[in-house]
């Protein structure tokens, strides 16, 4: 037998089948860990990510150039992990400097691991 879902405005609540347990899912938690995963869940974001982890802080200039692709491929692909918070920027003068958002990555990651303890 499925287990049933209720909606309320603020969450999606799982009753399993014994009719004890739930699972509540709150829908902003629920929709900005969706939004990181999807940013996450392409070849070259991940490359980017990575190398923006091994640099600490780098420019869409040195990327472009180290990964040998267009810089308005590399700006379209760091404006999704700017608005999924993975990353962060920070001007000097001119340059702007990508790093890793490691708060928001800490954030994904508990909200993934409550989604598999509760399944």
């Amino acid at each position: 037998m499925a287990d049933k879902q209720k909606l309320s405005k603020e969450a999606l609540i799982i009753v399993k089948d014994n009719g004890k347990d739930e699972i509540r899912l709150d829908y902003g938690n629920l929709k900005r860990a969706v939004l990181t995963l999807r940013a996450l869940n392409h070849p070259l974001r991940k490359k980017l990510l990575t190398m923006i982890e091994e640099k600490r802080k780098i420019t869409v200039t040195e990327i472009y150039n180290i990964l040998k692709i267009e810089q308005s491929v590399a700006s379209q692909h760091l404006a999704i992990l700017r608005r999924a918070d993975i990353v962060t920027t920070n001007r000097d003068g001119k340059f702007i400097f990508y790093g890793v958002n490691k708060k928001r990555i800490a954030e994904i990651t508990a909200v993934v691991e409550e989604l598999a303890q509760k399944a």
